[in-house]
């Protein structure tokens, strides 16, 4: 233990003595610098210098290779190194690592301790810069120098050497400081840059991962959940989403049933007592009941859709999506603002009953009958009471619900609402939509009707607001002094009565009506008078419609007393209760008496909408809609009274009656819902159409200073008139009000009799031809132009262009001034009928020409016609 501690006693003296004696070296070096500028140094003995050199490999608590690190001193007169400034660093490296490298407790450099102390030490370092490079390799003979005159040095000059150390140490540090910050710098961006690196992967893989399970569980919900009750058919009874396809697996409907279903409510399969055969059915506790059946028929499929309302909170309600990708859609009738097809629309929920699309969302002909340009069709039952919206909260739904209310849907057949319809699918529309119309028009049609219907395609009605004989006479003789326009029929409105519900003529105004009518007989004409289901309160018919109770009463009422309405100049009127089996005898009657006096030879229904019945009506038997009171009307009247046509409808009425397009204001956005209306009428089942007065409906005012002269009217703008007469000159049925000879341009008169030889030669064979088709097959007479060609999607928008059967393709022009109008044709080769040049299909002719007097037609030529 001894001897351990004199030998490291021993190492001590000798380190010390090693230190002084490069003090005095450094004292005599300067002070023989000052003298010749010449150093002469002993060297160490070779122990020490080793020793020396020692202790610097073994210090650990600086950083290694500080002798290769350190500068020289480049003399400023020759730029040489001196070899005191090598003296210096060697020495100072050798005292700094000295006394660095001793511990606390002074223990000796190169123990064991010591390097564990500095070990320790070496963890508490804040900062240690990488190792420089080599300056300079140091001589071994400098040190041999040094080491021979440190022997020599006192120990009174080792305070000054220390100074001197230090201020090299301090010196060296902060060189090393400068070198090894930036590079720590450097270091920790690279570091920075590789952690936002490794967290912008990570968020990529985060992103990834969310996409993922999002589309597993949407993939989930849509495919997988959605099971195959039947062939073509889907749905996920959880999502309670449908979905129908083609034979090819595209597809054709999509749609959200069960819309309001609160979401915690579970969906069950049916109690067995509650099962039906051949049919789904399904649960959600104490909400609704949904059944789903499937029938097939050749290539079609039809599916069955109930729904059975379990709580008075709930309306069934599903909601098909009616965006771009799904096609297009046509049907219902009319509507507000009249789109075309129905997807461009926009309507609030709204009972689907007749009104006035001014006021209300539909017009005066509907059928719960829609159909997509894909192939499918949707059929609401009619006892079902029916809302609908399109477009509705700037969404792309067609919606339908089943709700009981105060006046559409009083009288209901089931407690709560029934939600009931079919949808049909195929893979052409054309097909599918033959498929689906009535077939047979001609069963039952006796040869007089059916000369009716001729009659009325080959010639024109006549619209007359009758204020006197007088009128009535010199409007008939103004159309024969024409020349070139056959008689047809004149149709008196409903003023030919003192108040509407009289039936019989007022004899103030007409007081030789009877030879009035037999001398419009013997020029060829036909009379039809307009009736009305209205008694007016100032009718001379309504105190005995009241005693007889032949009217509607109203509903929460003592049953005598009749439930009041408006309809047109009546502000006070009765509704007839044709429910009422005295009702019918009695307006027979009445009407018959008129045949027998007057020799009417046919009767215009003006019938209303369901919005012109009374609101809190109440019939004998219930109807379960307002607007089943024109069916039965119609119906009832038609066995034994003539009957031409009627202003509203929910049901086509038996041939030959027609169907009348509502009135239309004399203006140019009022001509352009003609077309629309024409086409939507005639898909929904309806091919016998009676469109309004050529210029629109312009009321005829009486003149009040000489009412024996011809009554004043105001006429359509001229232009508007010649374009609507262009119009009309195609449609089934021609209707004046306003005759060309009233306008003073001639130009009027000889566009008039062109078009008249135009109808004549060219339309009408073409609309009897094909009124014959339809008694068989139920298609319309007027035609969209997708019915020509199915497959191609620009016939599908077409709006402002009609086919009349497949063979005469018309494009009228509808803008004031316009002389020029782009046109679609169908596939195939057509003729001009402007010019009679070829044509090919299935393109666009674009800015073709059309002057004011010209109306653009085309003709289809046979398949085999050279282009």
């Amino acid at each position: 233990m001894s001897s351990t501690r004199s030998f490291k006693g021993n190492r001590s003296n000798k380190s010390n003595d090693n230190t002084n004696a490069l003090v005095n070296v450094g004292r005599r070096e300067n002070n023989q610098e000052a003298t010749d500028k010449t150093t002469t140094v002993k060297a160490l003995p070779e122990v020490t210098a080793l020793r020396v050199t020692n202790i610097r490999k073994t210090s650990i608590s600086m950083p290694s290779k500080l002798d290769e690190m350190d500068d020289l001193r480049i003399d400023r007169q020759n730029g040489t190194v001196s070899k005191f400034a090598r003296e210096e660093s060697e020495t100072s490296s050798s005292v700094t690592f000295s006394n660095s490298g001793s511990t606390p407790n002074g223990s000796p450099l190169g123990s064991d301790t010591e390097e564990e102390a500095n070990d320790e030490e070496l963890a508490k370092v804040p900062l240690q810069a990488p190792p420089r490079r080599k300056s300079r390799v140091m001589q071994p003979s400098v040190n041999e120098k040094m080491g021979n005159d440190a022997t020599e040095l006192s120990g009174a000059q080792s305070a000054n050497s220390t100074i001197t150390s230090v201020n090299s140490i301090s010196s060296l540090l902060k060189e090393k400081l400068q070198l090894s910050l930036p590079q720590a710098l450097r270091s920790s961006a690279r570091r920075q840059n590789a952690d936002y690196r490794l967290r912008a992967f990570v968020g990529i893989l985060f992103l990834c991962v969310v996409f993922l399970v999002g589309f597993a569980h949407i993939y989930y919900n849509q495919h997988v959940l959605q099971r195959a009750y039947f062939d073509k058919f889907r749905f996920n009874k959880n999502e309670r989403v449908m979905t129908v396809y083609s034979s090819t697996g595209a597809e054709i409907i999509a749609a959200r049933l069960g819309e309001g279903i609160p979401p915690e409510t579970g969906v069950y399969p049916c109690l067995p007592h509650h099962q039906r055969q051949d049919s789904v059915c399904l649960e959600w506790l104490q909400q609704t009941r949904l059944y789903l059946a499937h029938t097939k028929r050749e290539d079609m499929h039809c599916y069955h859709v109930t729904w059975q309302s379990l709580s008075p909170y709930y309306n069934p309600k599903d909601c098909f999506d009616w965006s771009s990708k799904r096609g297009h859609w046509y049907g219902a009738g009319q509507i507000q603002n009249m789109a075309y097809p129905l997807e461009r629309g926009r309507l609030e929920l709204s009972p689907f009953i007749t009104g006035d699309v001014r006021r209300h969302s539909f017009g005066n002909v509907l059928k719960r009958y829609f159909l997509n340009s894909k192939g499918a069709t949707i059929l609401v039952d009619p006892e079902t009471p029916l809302y609908v919206s399109i477009n509705a909260n700037r969404t792309n739904d067609f919606c339908l619900q089943a709700k009981h209310d105060a006046f559409a849907y009083i009288n209901h057949l089931t407690p709560l609402p029934q939600l009931n319809y079919t949808i049909c699918a195929t893979d052409n529309m054309k097909t599918l939509h033959s498929s689906m119309a009535e077939k047979s028009l001609w069963d039952g049609l006796k040869p007089d009707e059916l000369h009716a219907v001729h009659s009325l395609l080959s010639e024109p009605v006549w619209q007359i607001s009758p204020i006197n004989e007088a009128a009535i006479y010199n409007y008939t003789e103004d159309v024969i002094a024409l020349g070139f326009l056959r008689q047809g029929h004149v149709l008196l409105s409903e003023e030919w009565q003192p108040s509407p519900g009289d039936f019989v003529l007022d004899e103030d105004r007409f007081p030789s009506m009877e030879e009035t009518i037999n001398i419009i007989h013997r020029r060829g004409f036909r009379i039809v008078f307009s009736i009305q289901p209205f008694i007016s309160t100032e009718s001379v018919n309504f105190k005995d419609a009241v005693a007889n109770r032949l009217l509607i009463s109203e509903r929460g009422s003592d049953p005598r007393i009749p439930a009041l309405t408006r309809y047109k100049q009546s502000n006070s009127a009765g509704v007839l209760d044709i429910t009422n089996n005295k009702t019918l005898p009695w307006l027979q009657a009445k009407l018959e008496s008129l045949i027998m006096k007057y020799h009417v030879d046919s009767f215009y229904l003006d019938l209303g909408t369901a919005q012109d019945m009374p609101h809190y009506y109440k019939c004998e038997q219930p109807l379960t809609n307002p607007d089943h009171y024109k069916t039965i009307f119609t119906r009832s009247i038609l066995g034994t009274i003539p009957v031409i046509g009627v202003s509203s409808a929910i049901s086509r009425p038996r041939a030959p009656v027609f169907v009348s397009l509502p009135p239309f204001a004399s203006s140019w956005k009022a001509i352009k819902t003609v077309i629309p209306t024409v086409l939507s009428y005639g898909m929904i089942g309806y091919p016998f159409i009676m469109p309004g007065a050529v210029g629109g409906d312009v009321a005829l005012p009486m003149s009040d200073n000489n009412p024996d002269n011809d009554f004043e009217v105001d006429l359509p703008d001229k232009e508007l008139y010649i374009r609507w007469l262009q119009l009309s000159t195609f449609l089934p049925v021609i209707r004046f009000t306003h005759l060309p000879s009233k306008y003073s341009d001639e130009s009027v008169l000889e566009i008039a009799k062109r078009l008249t030889t135009l109808r004549q030669k060219t339309v009408t064979p073409l609309l009897k031809k094909y009124a014959n088709e339809t008694l068989d097959t139920g298609l319309p007479i007027i035609r969209p132009l997708w019915m020509l060609d199915p497959a191609d999607p620009a016939c599908h928008v077409v709006v402002d262009e009609f086919s009349v059967g497949e063979e005469l393709i018309v494009a009228p022009v509808l803008y004031s001034g316009s002389r020029q109008r782009e046109v679609y044709l169908p596939a195939g080769v057509w003729r001009d009928g402007i010019d009679g040049s070829l044509r090919k299909g299935s393109r666009w002719i674009h800015n073709y020409r059309v002057a004011e007097d010209k109306i653009a037609y085309f003709v289809k030529m046979p398949d085999n016609t050279r282009f």
